[in-house]
């Protein structure tokens, strides 16, 4: 890169000046005398027992001998499915950009040998094989060998595959995140030998994004899904619809994009995704082995709809934005809860859940659509519970499982819908049907609570989320009542009533996200806070390059 480009604007036209004159820049006598800023390296691992790896893996066993090293010759060799190519793709260009490394990507054949100096990713269904394994864990489970010639990373599905790139990723120097950045990393990229073996404690390992109360891009939404496939997260829960903002264009209910779509919390203006944007995230995130699972939040949290439908409607009035009082019936850019609601005696509205269910399970290819279904303040008991069972109904009609936050206990459920528990009072409802729950306890998942009194965004009703009361819990045995068969997963949700942009989002989720991750990856015999903490120290740096803003929590001594 020209040296101009990274001046300060007033020398960029000395610096122009120079290169096309071919004349010696003018240097300070202050400049002169100064000694050069030494470079920042990004060093290798000298031992694998030192990694970083978050979340932490079931074993990890150093080897003695020599480590690989990437060179010139280095190959990416694919061994199965062909969207297993896909995932190699995905570790060349994440390595050619620091390298400079050509790194082909190609295919062998089935148990071929591949040549010395490669990076060889392989599908083998007889992997993992434990009959106590649980499905998932067989399933996303990966095996990762290192030895002086090869990196191989053997699972029984592509998923697993990808979430073993995502290991080598951490156990690679964090300068590899940057572009261009031959001064980031260290004249010789190595990996230390050995073996990691590894799978995930839980199936359903979350992120929920709400994009109801400020609108997100898409970009901005693949770069959330960036950070999930770094530490290994596996459902992107996208909330699409609230009281304040409609975000998904339903073709047989014109308006809800066009009113219910125009602004958010605050007043500012809103947004909505197209069917092709939609498609586009929904692609995104299966190539890294992410399922979206869509949102349209029921029967209440529905007032972007109502002001688009009025007919639908049997809210309480429009709560007041600023003081007493209530403001008129329409859009809604205030954050109070459970006023509002569909109206389950009327025709219009079941044609409405009907047509709703119908054009998002169609665009969505993953098995699961979220109703919502709670802070239902305006039905009666008898009246949320016939609503819930009816569009569980539509649901499945669709060919979709229903989730719904744990208010659905209520009504009678479907073997196989899934409850997600918030504040733990209706979640053994669900449980006592036998259906499983989704973890995300507020005082511990609830991404949008504050850090302490004193950080600026984020709310603080289910209390203070500082990084360890994130970390330091066990899923199984949060709520009494519950076992670890019962649980299908953890997901840390991130509600935007105070979330403005993607950088303050980025805020609140770093480093809380990772720590959660390693909840729903890891068993409790690996985890432990001192452990979790000295290795999330380390990848302070790797954000940094990714332009990821964090919390700098105190709780933990960060590198720089």
């Amino acid at each position: 890169m020209p040296a101009y480009r990274s001046a300060p604007r007033s020398d960029r036209r000395l610096w122009m000046a120079v290169a096309f004159f071919g004349l010696a820049p003018f240097t300070p006598l202050a400049a002169q005398s100064a000694p050069p800023a030494a470079p920042v390296v990004a060093p290798s691992l000298t031992t694998l027992d030192a990694h970083r790896v978050v979340p932490i893996p079931t074993s990890v066993v150093a080897g003695s001998g020599a480590p690989f090293t990437f060179s010139a010759s280095t190959a990416i060799v694919t061994d199965g499915p062909a969207d297993l190519v896909q995932s190699g793709e995905f570790l060349a260009r994440l390595l050619r950009k620091s390298t400079a490394l050509r790194l082909p990507v190609r295919r062998a054949g089935r148990g071929a040998t591949a040549p010395g100096n490669v990076l060889l990713l392989r599908v083998d269904t007889s992997a993992l094989a434990d009959a106590a394994m649980t499905p998932a864990a067989r399933d996303e489970g990966y095996t990762l060998d290192i030895t002086a010639d090869t990196i191989r990373i053997v699972s029984r599905t592509p998923a697993g595959v990808f979430f073993g790139i995502s290991t080598l990723r951490q156990l690679l120097p964090w300068g590899i995140e940057a572009e261009q950045s031959a001064l980031r990393l260290a004249p010789t990229v190595a990996v230390p030998a050995g073996r990691i073996t590894d799978s995930p404690r839980f199936s359903w390992r979350g992120s929920m994004l709400d994009v109801a109360r400020h609108f997100f891009t898409v970009d901005e939404v693949k770069q959330h899904i960036d950070l999930m496939a770094l530490y290994k997260l596996n459902r992107l829960h996208l909330h699409l619809a609230d009281d304040q903002g409609w975000r998904i264009a339903i073709a047989s209910w014109p308006k809800l994009t066009q009113v219910g779509g125009s602004t958010e919390v605050g007043g500012a203006q809103g947004g909505f995704y197209t069917k092709a944007d939609y498609t586009d995230i929904v692609r995104y995130a299966a190539a890294r082995h992410i399922t979206v699972v869509p949102e349209i939040d029921m029967p209440g949290h529905t007032n972007a709809a109502i002001a688009a439908y009025p007919r639908l409607g049997c809210s309480r009035p429009t709560p007041s934005v600023f003081g007493e009082g209530s403001q008129p019936a329409g859009v809604y850019t205030g954050i109070r809860v459970g006023w509002s609601a569909l109206c389950p005696e009327k025709a219009i509205t079941w044609r409405f859940v009907n047509d709703v269910i119908r054009e998002i399970a169609a665009m969505t290819p993953g098995a699961y659509v979220h109703i919502g279904g709670d802070e239902v303040e305006v039905l009666s008991h008898e009246q949320y519970a016939r609503f819930v069972e009816r569009t569980q109904a539509i649901v499945h009609k669709y060919g979709k499982t229903m989730v719904g936050w744990e208010e659905i206990g209520k009504a009678t459920l479907r073997k196989g819908s899934i409850a997600q528990l918030w504040r733990s009072d209706t979640a053994l409802l669900a449980v006592r049907q036998g259906n499983q729950l989704i973890m995300s306890p507020g005082p511990r998942t609830y991404l949008d609570m504050k850090y302490t009194p004193t950080t600026e965004v984020g709310l603080r009703w289910a209390g203070y989320i500082e990084l360890r009361t994130a970390y330091d819990w066990d899923p199984a045995t949060y709520s009494p009542g519950l076992t670890e068969p019962s649980i299908l997963g953890v997901e840390a949700p991130l509600w935007t009533e105070t979330v403005r942009n993607l950088n303050a989002a980025q805020y609140l989720l770093v480093p809380r996200l990772p720590a959660l991750a390693e909840v729903g990856w890891s068993g409790t015999a690996q985890r432990s806070w001192d452990g979790f903490r000295t290795r999330i120290a380390g990848h302070a740096p790797r954000w940094r390059l990714l332009g990821i803003n964090y919390y700098p929590s105190p709780q933990v001594e960060w590198e720089r």
